[in-house]
């Protein structure tokens, strides 16, 4: 699979867990990237209206949602959580988005940033922030997938 840069554009990443969103976001040209206080999941999801007013506060253009496939690139029980939260975001926010695999980002984030048994939900948004980063460096692009099937995995 080839990988390309996407097109610069501020946009809120999300590594979805069954308890807690962790968020991140970057500004238009795609320099920085922050993380935000993670988001408690509700079985009614109310915590659409925290995400919606993220995207408006900060001005942010698209999303993107982390997948957790497993090592063969297979999709995992929390990977079709995952995929079926992107496609409830899509309908509810009219944005454009993609999914970017996010393989041990959980991990990554815990050895990068030494955040270790963390309950506050600050490891999910240094996730949120490496999916985001890879994103930027690998894409793809939110516009080719917007409004459609996304997921071919």
């Amino acid at each position: 699979m080839k990988f390309c840069k996407p097109k610069q554009k501020s946009i809120l990443s999300l590594d979805v867990g069954i308890k807690r969103i962790g968020l991140a976001y970057c500004d238009p040209l795609c320099i920085t990237s922050n993380i935000l206080p993670a988001v408690k999941r509700f079985d009614n999801n109310q915590e659409i209206k925290i995400i919606r007013n993220h995207i408006d506060k900060l001005n942010l253009t698209g999303f993107i949602v982390g997948i957790p496939l497993d090592e063969e690139g297979q999709m995992t029980t929390q990977a079709i959580d995952c995929k079926n939260y992107g496609q409830l975001l899509s309908n509810e926010l009219k944005l454009p988005f993609s999914y970017v695999n996010e393989h041990s980002s959980t991990w990554e984030s815990s050895n990068r940033f030494g955040i270790k048994k963390d309950k506050s939900g600050l490891i999910d948004s240094f996730s949120a922030k490496i999916i985001l980063e890879q994103w930027i460096e690998e894409g793809p692009e939110l516009e080719e997938l917007a409004g459609k099937s996304q997921i071919k995995y």
